[in-house]
């Protein structure tokens, strides 16, 4: 599975912002997705996972509500909504596919990053 992650960007604390991964490769809809954040001088860490039919999430204790994964199976997509945004969301953002079981803690496949900065 390759993915391509996009809609990064700047944006002022309270806004939002809505990142897209696209998934190339006829598996996509067998697999966990999920988004996976890191702050400059921090380790990488988990935000939120959806399972393959979409009916199954988790997310960080940091999202707060604030965040909801989705994914369109159809046109190979997996979306991160993110509202009420705050300074410290300031990261690069990757998506990220594997099995539910592991998602948070070892993917299987990494896309690039997408920056997303929140001015306050």
């Amino acid at each position: 599975v390759q993915l391509q992650a996009s809609g990064g960007g700047l944006v002022q604390a309270g806004g939002s912002l809505r990142l897209s991964c696209a998934a190339s490769g006829r598996t996509f809809r067998h697999y966990t997705m999920g988004w996976f954040r890191q702050a400059p001088g921090k380790e990488r860490e988990f935000v939120a996972g959806i399972n393959w039919s979409g009916g199954g999430t988790r997310y960080a204790e940091f999202v707060e509500g604030r965040f909801t994964i989705s994914r369109d199976n159809a046109k190979d997509m997996v979306y991160l909504q993110m509202n009420s945004l705050k300074p410290e969301d300031t990261a690069v953002y990757y998506c990220a596919a594997g099995n539910w079981e592991r998602i948070a803690t070892k993917p299987n496949y990494w896309g690039q990053g997408t920056q997303v900065t929140v001015s306050s």
